[in-house]
C-alpha cells in the first residue's frame, strides 16, 4: 500500500493519495512510517527528477497537490504520535509582490521533506516577518520577490531581524527570478535557491537532521 501511496504522489493522483493515507492508517500502519517510507520517499524522487530535467514546474505541482491532500489525513496523527518536524521555516513574498506560485510550491516541497511550514502568504512586510521569527522560533526564514522593484525590501527584513536581536537565530534564504547568488551575499543572506527543489536541498543542508 505505501509504494500505491508513494506512486499516487509521483502521478499527482491527489484523491487517491487521500484514500490510500486513509486506509493505511485504518490498517495500522504507523504515521511516521506513511510519511517517511512514502510522501517524503515520493517527493524526493519528484526533487531528483526536477533537477534531472525529467519533470516540469506544473508536474512537480500536482505531485506537491497530492502530497498536501495526503498530509491533510495524516498530520493531526503526526501530531498525536509527537513526531517532530525535520525542522520549522517561516516562508513568505515580500512586500509589495503579489507573486505566490514559487512560494506556494517551496512551501509544499519543504513540507514533504518533513518540514514545518508556516507560510506568511504575499506583500509581507519586514515587522510581520520579525514577529514570526520571534513567536514561531524556526531555524530558517525564507523570503521570495519575482520583481527587482520588490527584491530591494529583502535587506530591509535582514537590517529588522538585526534591529530585533534575532539575526543570528535564523537562517535567511532567498528565491525568485531575480533574486542571484551574489545578491543573496551581498545583503547577507545565508543561503539563495533558484527553485522549489534546490530549496528544499538547501534547507536540509541549513538543518543538519539529527
Amino acid at each position: 500500500m505505501l509504494d500505491d501511496l508513494k506512486q499516487a504522489v509521483l502521478e499527482g493522483e491527489q484523491e487517491q493519495a487521500i484514500e490510500l493515507t486513509q486506509k493505511a492508517l485504518e490498517g495500522g500502519t504507523d504515521a511516521s512510517t506513511i510519511l517517511n517510507d512514502a510522501l517524503i520517499a515520493a517527493m524526493d524522487i519528484v526533487g531528483a527528477e526536477y533537477e534531472r530535467g525529467d519533470r516540469y514546474v506544473p508536474e512537480m505541482l500536482i505531485s506537491a497537490e497530492a502530497m498536501k491532500g495526503a498530509m491533510g489525513i495524516l498530520r493531526p496523527k503526526l501530531t498525536e504520535a509527537g513526531v517532530k518536524s525535520r525542522g520549522k521555516i517561516v516562508l513568505g513574498t515580500v512586500e509589495g509582490d503579489l507573486h505566490d506560485i514559487g512560494k506556494n510550491l517551496v512551501t509544499m516541497m519543504l513540507e514533504g521533506a518533513g518540514f514545518e511550514v508556516e507560510d506568511l502568504g504575499i506583500e509581507v512586510p519586514a515587522k510581520q516577518f520579525v514577529d514570526a521569527v520571534r513567536e514561531h522560533e524556526p531555524e530558517i526564514l525564507g523570503m521570495s520577490a519575482l520583481l527587482t522593484t520588490t527584491m530591494v525590501h529583502m535587506p530591509d527584513v535582514i537590517k529588522a531581524l538585526e534591529e530585533a536581536g534575532l539575526r543570528d537565530k535564523v537562517k535567511v534564504i532567498l528565491g525568485g527570478a531575480p533574486v542571484t547568488q551574489e545578491y543573496a551575499d551581498k545583503i547577507g543572506a545565508d543561503g539563495y535557491a533558484a527553485d522549489a527543489a534546490s530549496a528544499v536541498d538547501l534547507a536540509k543542508r541549513l538543518v543538519p537532521q539529527g
